[in-house]
């Protein structure tokens, strides 16, 4: 980073950036205990919900999701099974595996959520999109290497919301 006016030009746009993140964040929060969900509550549900069809979410695989430790996700896991939000079951091919799934309703609770997160998003993400392709701008100011799916991944978000990324408006001038 060169001179001064450099340093103030990045840590503003970093500013932008971790405040439009603390604004869906405080955004999801709230729905979250609008809803009779603490916030890690409804991040357990959709970290279950992601695993898909296929396979089943493991205490281990919540705890690394959520970044917290195992005896954590378990408590955790304790909580919604008690708010009949999701059941556990061991694994048939290793014992020792806790499987977590949704209930119905977990499912239920988690769609209504979704559907406020999604409608937020509408608004939240070209402008969440903007602020992170500044930072990433600045940091390619400041002589940092951006990795490549970093810039795929702003691409690929810019083109699922209709916004360009800087890059595109380029290319098609």
């Amino acid at each position: 980073m060169g001179n001064r006016a450099e340093r103030v030009a990045t840590h503003c746009v970093l500013e932008q950036f971790r405040y439009e993140i603390r604004r869906f964040l405080n955004f999801s929060e709230r729905a979250a205990r609008r809803t009779g969900l603490e916030p890690q509550q409804h991040q357990a549900l959709l970290v279950i919900k992601s695993v898909g069809h296929d396979s089943k979410a493991t205490i281990g695989f919540l705890a690394e999701r959520l970044q917290v430790h195992h005896n954590t996700a378990v408590e955790l896991s304790d909580r919604l099974e008690q708010k009949r939000l999701i059941r556990r079951s061991r694994s048939e091919k290793d014992r020792r595996k806790v499987c977590l799934s949704l209930t119905q309703r977990g499912e239920s609770l988690l769609h209504k959520l979704s559907e406020s997160h999604r409608a937020e998003l509408q608004s939240a993400g070209p402008r969440l999109l903007k602020v992170l392709q500044a930072v990433i701008r600045r940091a390619s100011a400041d002589g940092l290497r951006t990795a490549p799916l970093v810039r795929s991944n702003v691409a690929e978000q810019a083109r699922s919301t209709g916004t360009t990324t800087e890059q595109e408006r380029r290319e098609r001038s």
